[in-house]
């Protein structure tokens, strides 16, 4: 599904999945192609706080891709690539990034992704503190190993263990900012 409310391009989106007030909107988004953690939310400041660069919050991403990895890749993803982002070259920041294996708490993919028998798939954990468009499938595909399946696991100390796909679970604020690591504004 898009990860917005409003429809486009006759595909599904969040309304069709969650009924929600019409002041709640996601915060930052998924690709259409990817899984995972997506918050939503009628906070402004949250908003403002998580999609501005200088804060630099953790995003952890769980990547299966094409390829057996190698050292030299995770090397180059650790002191960053150079990608194109909307025109121009950019260097990506230095970032967390490590061979994992499958991990076995996460649900069957529907559609599943493409399967090849003779090209074997490797998974790797991710952790960026920016969030260019489609950085991380960039990244990895900078580097020979392109993305197959991109699921965001946690932001912050906010993750999706012990959810399944479609699930919502509502915090309050203060749980919210907590798992963010996010100091409560001084004027409330």
């Amino acid at each position: 599904m898009l990860s917005q409310f409003s429809p486009h391009e006759g595909k599904k989106t969040l309304k069709d999945f969650f009924d929600v007030p019409v002041t709640v909107y996601p915060v930052g988004r998924l690709d259409y192609d990817s899984e995972g953690l997506l918050i939503l939310t009628d906070d402004k400041f949250l908003n403002s706080y998580l999609l501005d660069p200088k804060n630099m919050h953790e995003r952890e991403y769980w990547l299966q891709v094409e390829g057996n990895i190698t050292s030299d890749a995770i090397k180059q993803l650790q002191s960053g690539v150079t990608i194109n982002v909307n025109g121009e070259m950019y260097r990506t920041k230095k970032c967390k990034a490590e061979i994992i294996s499958q991990p076995h708490e996460i649900a069957e993919r529907n559609p599943p992704i493409r399967f090849r028998k003779n090209i074997p798939e490797s998974w790797l954990k991710l952790i960026i503190t920016e969030g260019k468009n489609r950085q991380v499938r960039k990244m990895t595909a900078r580097t020979g190993f392109p993305t197959l399946r991109l699921i965001r696991h946690r932001i912050g100390k906010l993750t999706i263990e012990n959810l399944q796909p479609g699930e919502m679970k509502t915090l309050s604020q203060s749980e919210l900012y907590n798992l963010l690591q996010i100091k409560k504004r001084s004027t409330w």
